[in-house]
């Protein structure tokens, strides 16, 4: 067989009972692709079930967060030659034929990277097909609120953890992340490298478990700690055109 072209990835920490139907559907909708699960120092066998249904294995000694998962998922892809790269998360909330639709975007050339939005209108997508909780409206029209200025565009849903990536921007998305709010850091580094970025609209199933990130008091952290990140990273751009 010809070596995968595409990698997937999945960043874990003790996701044990999710990842089985996570990992069998990615095989089922994309077989051509490698999997690649990052256990973040997971103690409940995340690394023992992914390698048993059939995923390389990236595993960190000790819990390190988010931040360094995302960013070895994409370190992981350039140093091992891949041309395409896509992330999912292992709740169970990306459907397969989603990411499918957001590695056809960066295929066809389209974006040098795809992003999944639950909040993004299209055919097929309407709007509000989401019926979000009170601190969750809170919170999405505070960040769009936000994004806007520090894109330059308008963008819907700016934490989503679905995306589909180019080789020109794995070595932008894999340096490891300094702020709380790693997939907003994301979007501005993009936006400085040049890169195209799309915002695709999609359909997410509802958490296998957990709780979102923009509920109840989680939905004000997230807020202040998105807009911390904008504000540092204005300060970090003027100081380094200053030099």
């Amino acid at each position: 067989m010809a070596p995968a072209d595409t990698l997937v990835f999945i960043p874990a920490w003790n996701e044990a009972d999710n990842l089985p139907a996570v990992l069998d559907e990615l095989r089922a909708g994309l077989p051509e692709c490698d999997v690649l699960v990052v256990d973040d120092g997971s103690t409940d066998g995340t690394a023992s079930v992914a390698r048993d249904h059939g995923a390389e294995v990236l595993s960190f000694a000790e819990n390190r967060g988010l931040r360094q998962g995302i960013a070895a998922g994409y370190a992981y892809a350039h140093e091992h030659g891949y041309d395409y790269v896509g992330r999912v998360d292992a709740d169970g909330q990306h459907p397969v034929e989603e990411l499918m639709r957001l590695l056809a975007q960066v295929r066809d050339a389209d974006a040098d990277v795809a992003v999944g939005s639950r909040f993004a209108t299209g055919d097929g997508y309407e709007a509000y097909r989401y019926e979000p909780s009170p601190s969750r409206r809170f919170g999405t029209s505070v960040l769009r609120r936000a994004m806007h200025p520090a894109l330059g565009r308008p963008f819907h849903d700016a934490t989503s953890g679905m995306y589909a990536a180019n080789r020109r921007a794995m070595p932008i998305l894999g340096v490891p992340y300094t702020s709380g709010a790693p997939e907003v850091e994301s979007l501005l580094r993009l936006r400085d490298a040049g890169l195209t970025v799309v915002e695709v609209p999609v359909h997410m199933r509802e958490r296998a478990s957990g709780e979102s990130k923009l509920r109840g008091s989680k939905a004000v952290k997230l807020v202040v700690t998105v807009v911390s990140t904008l504000l540092l990273y204005g300060v970090w751009r003027r100081l380094r055109r200053a030099r």
